[in-house]
């Protein structure tokens, strides 16, 4: 195993389990569950030894996170999927995910399972396991910006925190909408902001009209545009979470696609602006 990380723990007014405490100290594991995961898999030592979730922190404990080193040549961690690598360095890369792929989880049929195989391992001292830094949905494709060294994982996560990386997507949604719009719908009671264009409309039998719309999300709530559009009656095509009765397409998958990425690169200071081609079932409707 490789020490990625060291924290020295706060002087606490009473005891806290690890597993509450530690949330957010590590910037590669952001989330209560992530933590919780890199402990049950031994990854997380307090003062030299391995811990557990109801292991104490009174303050003073040293704190370590190690990372498990990954062969990618081993077949037990291949999960072969061609992806579309768009830009790629030593630092970062920007992939094309496929529509119908989980990013990370426990199934083995992931994009994080897939990185090692499609990406050039980093030559840097800090060089990890290719890691995806942000989200997208199981039915969504489009751009996935992936970290290749533990610092570049910390920034970018910190680039994304100061929303720092604009990200836009096209979708096509169901529906009459206005030529261009704000959504300040709260999701899950906090604040969520979208901004919306309709590029084109297209009359439709069954669905009344179709809409290729460009989002651009100001907030990162989960499921925020597919929320966002059916709270305006205009839900995205293909969305089996969110429909309107009598208008659910089934078997073509969500029209949903992350299709730009921009942001300035944290080590290089270049200026990354990268866009992904529609994918073809976009095009038989809006050609």
């Amino acid at each position: 195993m490789k020490l990625i990380a060291t924290h020295i723990a706060k002087k606490q007014n009473t005891s806290i389990r690890i597993q509450e405490y530690a949330v957010g100290i590590f910037k590669t594991i952001p989330t209560k569950s992530a933590l919780k995961k890199a402990i049950k898999k031994g990854l997380v030592f307090v003062n030299g030894e391995k811990t557990s979730t109801a292991s104490l922190i009174k303050g003073g404990e040293k704190i370590e996170l190690y990372e498990v080193a990954i062969d990618i040549h081993s077949s037990k961690k291949k999960f072969d999927i061609p992806l579309e690598v768009l830009f790629q360095d030593e630092y970062l890369a920007i992939i094309n995910k496929p529509a119908g792929v989980l990013v990370s989880g426990n199934s083995f049929a992931t994009i994080n399972n897939a990185l090692p195989l499609v990406l050039k391992k980093s030559n840097l001292p800090d060089a990890t396991t290719p890691r995806p830094v942000h989200r997208l949905d199981y039915p969504t494709s489009g751009l996935l910006l992936i970290g290749k060294t533990t610092s570049s994982i910390i920034k970018l996560n910190r680039l994304f925190e100061m929303k720092l990386i604009q990200k836009k997507y096209h979708a096509i949604s169901i529906g009459k909408l206005p030529k261009n719009g704000e959504i300040n719908t709260p999701i899950d009671t906090k604040v969520a902001f979208t901004k919306f264009s309709v590029l084109n409309t297209v009359p439709s039998d069954r669905f009344g009209c179709l809409n290729l719309i460009e989002l651009q999300p100001c907030t990162g709530r989960r499921h925020q545009l597919r929320k966002h559009l059916f709270s305006l009656n205009s839900p995205i095509l293909g969305d089996k979470d969110y429909y309107l009765d009598d208008l659910i397409l089934k078997g073509n998958g969500l029209y949903l696609h992350a299709s730009s990425l921009e942001f300035i690169h944290p080590f290089t200071s270049q200026t990354i602006n990268t866009s992904s081609n529609l994918p073809k079932k976009f095009k038989r409707i809006f050609p």
